[in-house]
């Protein structure tokens, strides 16, 4: 993390990120007299306890013909610690640089990491990025001049900072029925069961079953569109995937390929005895796997997020 006091940076590597990329915004209220470009970057809309891992500050070159081919250029990043003042000149601190050729083309990559971890933890203190372009003999040159793309230009080549998060978990709460369970059959016998009729229904349940294997609670596939949900317009990719669902009875006995836990098994016995006091198990997902979805976010950048539990891996009685 970034140090005011110390101005020392560091570097984290770690395992499998997911990046998120954020147009940079030229602040015209700040181009000074030595050619200097800031710029801003909107990122209240992070999702709050992820921690940058990684982030880059790109802008393009532009191919310029008329530069000399064996001249070269010190194009520097710069954090904005505090809005420019007459009596400070330490407003600044140096984040990355790099020397270029002048008729260089192709993007120029920066590392703000730090910065951006402090950003996300301390909003108030982002005040944006500053570009400054030097000659080898330390004169200031304006950016246009050089080729780089500051706002102009086509919008595939436009200044943008990418960061990369840890993935972190998205719940996703499921709708119940409006039915529900709530109500209970009148025709239905209040009369508490003996264990001799649990012992009856059990095995024409398990004959029901052997006959029927399909009733028992399995993995049905489901494939589920976000074009049919509406969602076409800010999801990219995929534009679906197999989602599969669990369907299928809980009743007694429980077979092994039911995957039930032993709650269940002891409540499918209660409630034979007393099905109005319990209900059966439900037939519900017992792993689960996640899916990498690449989308807009309301601000227009390009989002890609790896949601949990959204693919049913195995079924089970619960």
């Amino acid at each position: 993390r970034f140090n005011k006091e110390s101005c020392t940076r560091t570097t984290l590597h770690l395992g499998p990120l997911l990046p998120t990329s954020f147009t940079a915004k030229l602040d015209q209220d700040v181009l000074s007299s030595q050619h200097n470009r800031e710029f801003r970057f909107d990122l209240s809309r992070i999702p709050e306890g992820e921690a940058v891992s990684a982030a880059e500050f790109r802008i393009y070159k532009d191919y310029i013909g008329e530069r000399s081919e064996n001249e070269t250029l010190h194009v520097s990043v710069y954090q904005v610690l505090q809005e420019p003042s007459d009596s400070s000149d330490d407003y600044l601190f140096l984040l990355d640089t790099r020397v270029v050729w002048a008729a260089k083309e192709g993007w120029l990559v920066f590392d703000i990491t730090a910065t951006s971890n402090q950003w996300v933890v301390n909003p108030d203190q982002n005040l944006g990025l500053q570009l400054a372009l030097e000659s080898m003999d330390g004169q200031s040159v304006n950016p246009r001049l050089v080729g780089l793309l500051e706002g102009s230009g086509p919008q595939d080549k436009q200044p943008f900072m990418v960061a990369f998060f840890k993935a972190t978990e998205v719940r996703l709460r499921s709708v119940r029925s409006a039915h529900g369970h709530k109500g209970r059959n009148p025709n239905r016998s209040k009369k508490p069961k003996t264990p001799q009729d649990a012992l009856k229904v059990a095995e024409a349940a398990a004959k029901t079953l052997s006959t029927n294997p399909k009733q028992g609670c399995k993995k049905h596939e489901l494939y589920v569109s976000f074009r049919d949900l509406g969602w076409q317009d800010w999801i990219i990719a995929p534009e679906g995937y197999a989602a599969y669902y669990c369907q299928g009875e809980c009743a007694f006995p429980l077979n092994s390929y039911m995957n039930a836990t032993n709650h269940a098994i002891v409540q499918t016995l209660v409630h034979f005895i007393n099905p109005e006091t319990v209900p059966k198990p439900c037939c519900a997902p017992t792993q689960l796997h996640g899916i990498s979805v690449l989308y807009f976010d309301d601000s227009s950048n390009v989002i890609l997020k790896k949601y949990r539990n959204m693919v049913v891996r195995t079924c089970g009685c619960h």
